[in-house]
């Protein structure tokens, strides 16, 4: 099993790589059998050749940032600021690694933001 610190440097390479759209550098930080899922929409791409293509071939000029990252071994979390344009949401994305340290699977989910229900106004602050 990998440390939690190796897992971790792996994430944000991950998150590095994508961002800068070095792709070759990317496809390091997966292990050949990667497997990617979205549960909202109930996709799966498996595989690191089709996973760097899919990231690759995602629309838009999109860019990211990490919020905040949790590590413990053999998994790690990450919280993400991502942007296609003018559109801004979160994403949460829960990685497990492999014996050498790679990314082994990622699970990506992407809440919606909405209004809160009326009532609770005297209780909350908005932002």
């Amino acid at each position: 099993m990998t440390s939690s610190t190796d897992l971790r440097k792996t994430v944000e390479s991950f998150w590095a790589t994508a961002e800068a759209r070095n792709w070759a550098a990317f496809a390091d930080t997966l292990a050949e059998d990667v497997v990617y899922t979205m549960p909202q929409t109930r996709e799966r791409v498996r595989g690191r050749e089709r996973y760097v293509q899919f990231n690759r071939e995602y629309p838009g000029d999109w860019h990211l940032r990490i919020e905040r990252i949790v590590a413990e071994p053999g998994q790690v979390v990450t919280w993400i600021h991502f942007t296609v344009g003018l559109e801004e949401m979160y994403g949460i994305s829960f990685f497990t690694g492999d014996a050498e340290g790679r990314v082994l699977t990622v699970t990506d989910f992407w809440p919606e933001p909405y209004e809160p229900p009326a009532g609770r106004e005297h209780l909350v602050e908005r932002y």
